[in-house]
This record gives C-alpha cells, sequence and structure tokens, in this order.
C-alpha cells in the first residue's frame, strides 16, 4: 500500500506518564517504527524532561515531541478535564498508557460526545509502587468509571486480563490481551565481548545479567545478594538506570564484590547485549510480562526470575522448573547457583527459550495485531485506517 499524502495520514496522539526509556515506551517506540510513515504521532509526557526514548523512532516518522497540552497530572477536577477532552480534538485516535493517564481517559468518557472525539485505547502494563502489593479501592472505581467509553483496554498478560475483567469489570469485548513481541532473529546473534560500552567479558569469565529500570520495585539489591555466593569467575552486569543505582552499589560494596558487579548504564540496543549473559535474571517484586524475559530466551539464554505475572507461562517447560517459588534471595540464590554449576543444563535450556521465542513471541505477529486493533478503531469512528 502507498504511503498517503502527509496531510492525509492518521494523527495519532500518545498520552505516556512518562517516555523515558522502559518497557510499555519502548514498546510504543516499535510500534512507530513498524508502522512507519503511514501514520503521524504526537507524543506527551507528564514529565516533560523524561522523553528519551523518542530518540529511538526511526527518521522519516513524523513525530511532534512534547507540544502545549494541559498537565495529565493534577487533582481531576471538571475544568482541567475539559481542558484535557479539548486538546484530544483533531487526532484521528489517543493512545494512553498505565495510570499516569487515566485522568485523560476520563476525560475522553465525559467529554467525547460534546467534543466529537477520536476513539481512545487504553494500554495497562503494571502497577507502580502505590499499587504493588495490593489494589487501592478509590483507583478501581476510577478505573471503572473512565474506561466506559474506550475502544479497548490493552493488556500484556494473563494477570492483567483477569484483573480488567474482574475487578475492573471491563466487558470481555473490550479487553485486548496482546503479548510483547520482539525482532526474535536480531536476539539470536552472537554478540561481541565488548559490545557494553567500558566493559569487557574476559576468557573463563560467567555472566549473571539483567536488563531494568534501576526502581524499587525491581528490588535488585536482592539480586546482588541472591548472586553473591557464586564463584569469582562469575559476574553480575545490570544494565539500567534509575534512582535506585546508589542502593545496589552499597549492597555490593557491603557484601565485598563490587569487583564482580557491573553497572553499566541503559543499554541501547539490548539484541547486542543479551546474549553476553549465561544465566538472565530478576528479582522484582511484581512483574506482569517483563520484556527483557522475552529478549532472554530469544537470545537462547536461561531465566532466574520469581514466578511472578504471566513469567512461568512465558519461558519453556525446560525453564519452568528453575525459576524461583517466591521472591525472595535464598529462593534466587538456589536456581542460579543451580544453573552456574551446569553449563550443559544452561545451553538445554537457552535452546528450549529460544525455540519458544520465535513461536510466540515474535514482532510481526504483534506488530499485525496492533495494527489491526487502531485500523478498527479509527475505521469504527469514521476516521479511516492505515
Amino acid at each position: 500500500m502507498s504511503a498517503k499524502p502527509a496531510a492525509a495520514k492518521p494523527h495519532v496522539l500518545h498520552l505516556h506518564s512518562t517516555f523515558a526509556p522502559g518497557g510499555k515506551e519502548l514498546r510504543t517506540v516499535q510500534l512507530i517504527n513498524g508502522f512507519g510513515p503511514a501514520l503521524r504521532h504526537t507524543i506527551v509526557s507528564a514529565e516533560p524532561g523524561e522523553t528519551g526514548a523518542a530518540a529511538r523512532i526511526d527518521r522519516g516518522i513524523a513525530v511532534t515531541l512534547q507540544p502545549e497540552f494541559p498537565a495529565l497530572k493534577g487533582f481531576p477536577m471538571p475544568g482541567r478535564l475539559n481542558k484535557l477532552a479539548r486538546a484530544m480534538r483533531g487526532y484521528d485516535l489517543v493512545l494512553t498508557y498505565n495510570w499516569g493517564a487515566m485522568d485523560a481517559v476520563m476525560a475522553h468518557t465525559l467529554f467525547s460526545e460534546a467534543y466529537d472525539l477520536p476513539p481512545l485505547i487504553h494500554h495497562e502494563d503494571g502497577f507502580d509502587e502505590e499499587e504493588l502489593f495490593r489494589r487501592k479501592r478509590r483507583r478501581t472505581w476510577y478505573r471503572r468509571i473512565a474506561l466506559g467509553k474506550a475502544a479497548g483496554l490493552v493488556v500484556p498478560s494473563e494477570q492483567l486480563e483477569e484483573i480488567a475483567l474482574v475487578e475492573w469489570q471491563q466487558p470481555l469485548g473490550r479487553v485486548k490481551r496482546i503479548a510483547n513481541g520482539i525482532d526474535t532473529k536480531a536476539f539470536a546473534k552472537k554478540p561481541r565481548n565488548d559490545a557494553i560500552r567500558r566493559l569487557l567479558k574476559r576468557p573463563g569469565e560467567n555472566w549473571v545479567g539483567t536488563l531494568a529500570g534501576l526502581r524499587k520495585v525491581k528490588n535488585l539489591p536482592r539480586l546482588v545478594r541472591a548472586f553473591a555466593p557464586l564463584p569469582e569467575n562469575w559476574h553480575l552486569v545490570i544494565c539500567g538506570e534509575g534512582p535506585e543505582r546508589a542502593a545496589i552499589e552499597a549492597e555490593a560494596d557491603r557484601l565485598g564484590i563490587n569487583h564482580r558487579v557491573h553497572l553499566p548504564g541503559a543499554v541501547a540496543e539490548p539484541a547486542r547485549v543479551v546474549g553476553l549473559f549465561d544465566i538472565f535474571a530478576l528479582s522484582s517484586d511484581s512483574e506482569q510480562f517483563p520484556l527483557s524475559v522475552v529478549e532472554a530466551m530469544a537470545a537462547g539464554r536461561p531465566v532466574v526470575a520469581p514466578r511472578l505475572g504471566d513469567i512461568a507461562e512465558m519461558v519453556s517447560e525446560a525453564n519452568r522448573g528453575y525459576l524461583a517459588a517466591t521472591p525472595d534471595d535464598a529462593a534466587i540464590e538456589t536456581e542460579l547457583i543451580t544453573l552456574s554449576i551446569d553449563k550443559r543444563l544452561r545451553e538445554e535450556i537457552g535452546a528450549a527459550n529460544r525455540e519458544k521465542a520465535r513461536a510466540a513471541f515474535d514482532e510481526a505477529k504483534m506488530l499485525a495485531t496492533y495494527r489491526r486493533l487502531y485500523s478498527s478503531a479509527m475505521r469504527a469512528a469514521g476516521k479511516g485506517e492505515f
């Protein structure tokens, strides 16, 4: 299909709590790049200084970043919601993400008919620290009302799908479970030993590695403690940025293993890095459908992680028995030690994970599903399609 003239291309508004490089933000970039120049995009972050993910959008795609727009944060007074609704006029599709954009969803529901607003599709990927262990009743009720006129509610995991249907009382036809996908072929390539800036994997070294935002919910000091008993030739590589960096470094110092714990910062191209890990590990307090697990699987790596969210269903059957039963130091340590002493077991599990990733989580399938959903919503509203 030939590209439409720029003026005729559908215009999509994205409303995020932050657009720093993270799971949902990088998936948004992945979809924008996958759809190519067929669409125009405007991206708004509730944190104006957190827009780093936009740097990964391909050139040639029309993107407006952080235009003048009403604040996504604040008390949901009628006047503020009215301003948010009016700002959505003129677009062909509105896409909102997580709790940080829920006021915009409420504004759309309240004023969509008055302003003839475009269809809105909301995306939920998990919970922040405030709802980590228990959902807030006020937020549950707010979501029930706010999502009342959404054209779709996208979730990546079975657990979130159940929450949406039962707790948020969303109709079955509105909730769409779409698994996150990646370019599995890119992750299958053998990485260079110096692929991580300022870090070289030397002969005889083995790495436990992770890709994660350095946030409390990821509980990376726990991973440092669980890793500590591994032999001297094992190193822990934590790729990511965030406010918990000092706490992670302090734990490595306390345990006397700072020479084996490395924090090289965020990684722009995970496909060039994940294959360097001999074991991929997570130590989070909460997860739903971590894309980093799919990336590790596609790279042919075994995964050690707590049995949270959909992780047990994501990994291969061969890997399932090596997930930690509970998210605590001892359980994760046990699985790390078991895999660290058996190279052949690591290779067998890694091969099974790669096969599962290719079959279930390839990017092409995800892109096709999102394209159908977005096009269907626009077509139903008389906004065209792509």
